[in-house]
């Protein structure tokens, strides 16, 4: 009953949304005949009925149970959807207030002129041109969202960044790290061109690489297919990598605790195969000609919203008090805020992922938006506070929308300098 009422109101807003958007549709199809006005009608309320039903169907059923196929085509089907109905709104909005000025105009010279009857005085019809502009601009959304899957999804784009730091051991200076975050393997659908993007890591000869977690959606067997692509991850310095919040099966109907503790234990053992070092709230000293580095691995610790809050970084940094540098590696940016700044000024950078950056939004040269950081402050790129340092990882696969749209995902190579 708790999840009856909203997806009821979701299905009811939508039912809306499409309601007023279909005036667009019978004002273009007027002067059509009956027959196309009912075949175009009959295809309109099919595909949305065909929409709510698969939320009902997701929502109510058990969408673990269900192919990923299926479920992708729902949750793009009903973004898509929603989205082309309010590029139609938007020009239907225009014509409503264009027929209100025109009612009201007429109303009041109604007052003045004594043959005119006001309560004669109704709204002109919808304009034929604006509806017609309405549906066209609905295919825009369409076509973004086939391009983002088709082409953004994979589209991996190497970020380089240089941070200076005044403490910088010698022995460290000019070493490069790379980074990857929220692969979500569960989510693929093209193995060559995942096995591309690890190419172009595997090209960059970084001396350490850093894993900010969420390597699966839900479930450890989501690794089986790309193990052999995945291994290929290595640095002299070694691989470093911590949990994300869909690493812990917390979103999947586990038939029982005990399924639930095993996957997570399947993971851990995922990571031990790809020869990478899961920090569990712990830390690793590394020692290069007698100076040394602590790199700082807490599980999962969000600040927002549902997120798990698994992390315990009193545990992890003790011990690490006499060490110069400090990198931590933590999956959730509003960790950063929220403790690390507050209690642990002697962490020099922080390395994150967990936004995606929503994958969608717009940057050009250094200007750079997306709805998400409407709720992170810090969501994608290199944040500084006081000589501290952050830096949010756009990630390199995808969750819910198989695509990408403005927002690529990103292979991070920083290099450290003294400065």
């Amino acid at each position: 009953m708790n999840r009856l009422f909203p997806i009821l109101f979701i299905s009811f807003i939508l039912l809306v949304i499409d309601y007023y958007a279909f005036q667009a549709v019978k004002t273009v199809f007027s002067g059509s005949s009956t027959d196309v006005r009912q075949i175009v009608s009959l295809l309109y309320w099919t595909i949305t009925g065909s929409l709510i039903l698969g939320l009902f169907i997701y929502f109510f059923g058990n969408p673990d149970k269900l192919s990923k196929r299926f479920r992708t085509i729902i949750m793009v089907g009903v973004f898509t959807n929603v989205l082309s109905k309010l590029f139609v709104i938007l020009f239907l909005f225009v014509d409503e207030i264009q027929r209100f000025g025109q009612w009201a105009f007429r109303s009041i010279v109604s007052i003045f002129d004594e043959n005119k009857n006001s309560s004669e005085i109704a709204y002109t019809e919808r304009s034929n041109l604006l509806s017609a502009g309405g549906l066209i601009s609905a295919g825009i959304p369409i076509i973004a969202v086939s391009w983002g899957i088709l082409s953004g999804a994979h589209d991996y784009r190497i970020r380089r960044k240089t941070i200076y730091l005044p403490n910088l051991p010698k022995a460290f200076d000019g070493i490069r790290i790379g980074q990857l975050s929220d692969i979500h393997a569960g989510s693929f659908h093209n193995k060559i061109a995942v096995k591309g993007g690890i190419d172009l890591l595997h090209k960059e000869k970084v001396d350490i690489t850093f894993f900010t977690g969420d390597l699966v959606n839900n479930q450890a067997d989501e690794m089986q297919d790309y193990m052999n692509i995945f291994n290929r991850v290595s640095a002299p310095l070694g691989t470093y990598s911590v949990l994300g919040n869909h690493d812990y099966g917390d979103y999947v109907r586990w038939p029982s605790r005990e399924a639930k503790v095993k996957n997570l234990e399947n993971l851990k053992t995922i990571h031990q195969l790809l020869g990478w070092q899961l920090l569990l709230n712990e830390h690793k000293v590394i020692s290069v000609d007698g100076e040394k580095m602590a790199i700082i691995g807490i599980e999962n610790w969000g600040a927002k919203g549902r997120f798990s809050q698994y992390g315990k970084l009193a545990e992890a940094h003790e011990g690490t008090q006499e060490v110069p540098l400090k990198l931590l590696l933590s999956h959730d940016p509003s960790h950063w805020e929220t403790e690390v700044l507050k209690e642990y000024g002697d962490i020099d950078i922080a390395f994150a992922g967990h936004t995606h950056g929503m994958q969608f939004g717009v940057e050009i040269g250094d200007f750079k938006w997306s709805p998400i950081q409407y709720m992170y402050k810090q969501w994608a790129g290199l944040y500084q506070h006081e000589g501290q340092h952050l830096y949010v990882n756009r990630g390199f696969g995808y969750l819910g929308y198989p695509g990408r749209i403005g927002i690529p995902p990103e292979i991070t190579v920083i290099t450290l300098k003294k400065g």
